[in-house]
């Protein structure tokens, strides 16, 4: 029995920009897993399993007279995507197929089945895929397998940078560029997965990032569960509407991100709180001019509570629900501040950095 797990991530700064090719973010994973686990059939029947998405409901729409579903919030089509994936990749490599039963078990839910927006569908497939890659002995390393998940997710999300893909496979505080998704969906076309995992991607960077000592990294969660895929399919109306304003928008952004890097490698904190609380003032300009609400009220009085403190405090991710981050000193009366949140039903959560490997300072560039 083979069994595999991936982080949760959040992201710290730099949502909706990230989404363009080459452009920045800072994401950070989080102790919490999907676990895969294989064990080869006895019986010649697979099964694929899991006691967290059995009731997982999917979105639909009308397109005419045909029903639509949005499979992107589904995180089976994840998994069978990475499936699919990754069995290409060992037929490239000359891997006999096997039947298996695969389990999948999340931390990542809440206990009633509510999603904390930690990135559940990239860690999926990232476990799926490492998992599988044991399971066949296929010789992969980290760069190979956020390659293969970010192929796998991408398939089915198809909006997303991929940068939640790699916070769970690189573990840690990550420097993230998003690289152009339109060249591998052309080169999918005519490459064999060896060859294109070979390759370099164009504007894909990832750099690891070591956090100032006296930072903590708060995490609140609002108790309303939001949907990535469609608020950033809102806001490419609003790109298509507003080209100029849009640009200017990741224009800031990205020297926003620049900034901030800075302040990790010089483990200044207070640098790292400015530009989060620019990177805020970014999303709810963007937020105020295409309509979208990224910063509902909870995750606002989430962000007030926490400046009183001493904190730098934002929306993490695409916004609309879900949690809100806070860079804060390690001192500050942190309990203090979970009190007021409590008070106002914001639920903090007990998450820490997660290490892949349990090696906190690394670098890894990929060009």
């Amino acid at each position: 029995m083979i069994k595999e797990k991936a982080p949760g991530k959040l992201y710290i700064a730099g949502e909706y920009a990230v989404v363009e090719n080459g452009f920045p973010a800072i994401l950070v994973a989080l102790n919490q897993f999907v676990y895969c686990t294989i064990e080869p059939s006895t019986n010649g029947v697979g099964q694929i399993l899991s006691h967290q998405y059995q009731n997982n409901a999917v979105q639909w729409h009308r397109q005419g007279d045909q029903m639509v579903v949005d499979q992107r919030d589904n995180p089976f089509s994840y998994i069978l995507s990475a499936i699919q994936v990754t069995e290409e990749y060992a037929r490239t490599l000359n891997q006999p197929l096997q039947v298996y039963n695969l389990q999948i078990d999340s931390e990542l839910d809440s206990a009633s089945g509510k999603k904390y927006g930690l990135g559940s569908s990239a860690a999926v497939t990232v476990a799926t895929v490492k998992a599988l890659c044991k399971f066949y002995n296929l010789p992969v390393n980290k760069d190979q397998i956020f390659k293969l998940a970010a192929i796998a997710h991408f398939s089915v999300q198809g909006n997303g940078s991929l940068g939640d893909v790699a916070a769970s496979v690189y573990g840690g505080w990550i420097a993230y560029h998003s690289f152009d998704r339109q060249w591998l969906a052309e080169q999918r076309k005519f490459l064999d997965l060896t060859t294109l995992l070979n390759l370099p991607w164009p504007n894909l960077n990832i750099e690891s990032l070591t956090a100032p000592a006296n930072l903590a990294l708060v995490i609140g969660w609002t108790g309303k569960p939001a949907s990535t895929s469609q608020l950033v399919d809102k806001i490419s109306l609003f790109k298509a509407r507003e080209q100029a304003k849009y640009h200017q928008f990741l224009d800031a952004s990205r020297r926003c991100i620049q900034r901030m890097v800075e302040g990790f490698h010089n483990s200044d904190l207070n640098i790292i709180k400015q530009e989060i609380r620019y990177n805020r003032s970014l999303l709810q300009k963007l937020a105020e001019r295409s309509g979208v609400q990224i910063e509902t009220p909870l995750l606002k009085k989430l962000c007030q509570i926490a400046e009183e403190f001493g904190g730098a405090a934002k929306t993490s991710g695409a916004g609309g629900g879900d949690c809100g981050i806070v860079a804060i000193d390690g001192h500050a009366d942190l309990k203090a501040m979970v009190d007021q949140w409590e008070s106002n039903q914001i639920e903090r959560l007990p998450l820490a950095v997660h290490f892949v490997d349990n090696v906190q300072r690394y670098t890894v560039t990929i060009k």
